[in-house]
């Protein structure tokens, strides 16, 4: 049979993301070492503050949250989890595009859709508790939210072929100062794999709604654990915007991975020291003023958005 044509933005993907092997850049063995040295020495000397038994877990979401807000972050990191159909769908559309590459024949959006969320609804975790106690409005809510999200992904990506290794909710991890501190992360899609020190993954995080400098930094801190487990970074990080069907690249460097360090350090000595109390929590308005729960009580970021906007916020709810 003949291969279905690529429209222009899934040959968009398909140029930017391959690379032929001599395009591929080598790193140094040594590089793993030095970057997890610097990542211990700027944290030294909270080892005697640490508990191995009760790590300070560093993801990529505290990171942002901390270097963005530290106000909102501590309010939200005091704040009950509970999961709605705009969370979840994610998590859905993720397992849907999951299945869909090992599918055989060719997978329809929305019954990849389902597939996952029958499965999800198998699990152990607090999701699958939600997705078996929602109402159906909620769950059929859940449904279209996913369904939109996998259809345009099928729309916007060539056909994920299984030698290109794809990867999606991948898992990373990475411990300092013996498991006193725990990077972690989970990558939306990954595809290709390194060659000994010749590097040959891509890492992409799928976006709705438009850029925003901290999805550079969230992919540099994946390529920093990245590297700190496997040795050999990443070759490309893309943030890719369904919403325009535009990608985002960036070529991934030593540079790059040394400014992940030190801004992963100050991330980590920040969230520490606001787990602790020993910082009050500063205020930094912006763009995301709009949606912190704090916004009630927080003079500055009220008039960051002006009375208008305020109205226009608490009208709604």
């Amino acid at each position: 049979m003949e291969p279905t044509p690529l429209n222009p933005a899934q040959q968009e993907v398909l140029d930017l993301l391959g690379a032929a092997p001599d395009e591929r850049p080598t790193f140094s063995p040594a590089l793993r070492d030095a970057l997890l040295a610097d990542l211990e020495d700027g944290l030294a000397d909270l080892g005697a503050e640490l508990d191995p038994e009760d790590p300070l877990f560093v993801s990529k979401r505290a990171l942002a949250n901390v270097h963005g807000c530290e106000l909102r972050h501590v309010v939200e990191r005091g704040a009950d989890f509970e999961w709605n159909a705009t969370i979840a769908r994610g998590s859905v559309a993720h397992k849907a595009i999951e299945l869909s590459v090992h599918w055989r024949g060719e997978p329809d959006p929305l019954d990849m859709v389902d597939e996952a969320l029958a499965r999800l609804t198998d699990g152990t975790d607090s999701l699958a508790e939600w997705l078996r106690a929602c109402a159906e409005a909620d769950r059929a809510e859940l449904r279209a939210l996913a369904n939109e999200r996998v259809v345009t992904f099928f729309e916007c990506f060539p056909p994920l072929k299984a030698r290109w290794v794809p990867v999606t909710e991948g898992r990373q991890r990475a411990s300092l100062l013996g498991g006193r501190v725990v990077l972690s992360g989970r990558t939306d899609l990954s595809l290709g794999r390194p060659v000994g020190s010749t590097a040959g993954k891509v890492i992409i995080d799928l976006k709705t709604g438009g850029f925003s400098p901290s999805h550079l930094d969230d992919l540099r801190f994946y390529a920093l654990v990245e590297t700190l487990r496997l040795g050999t970074p990443p070759r490309l990080l893309a943030s890719y915007y369904l919403d325009s069907g535009r990608a985002h690249p960036e070529p991934v460097t030593e540079g790059l991975l040394h400014a992940a360090v030190a801004r992963t350090v100050d991330g980590a000595r920040l969230l520490h020291e606001l787990e602790v109390g020993s910082r009050e929590p500063q205020t930094r308005p912006g763009r995301t003023c709009r949606w912190c729960p704090a916004l009630a009580g927080c003079g500055p970021g009220r008039a960051h958005l002006g009375d208008d906007d305020l109205d226009d916020r608490f009208d709604d709810d």
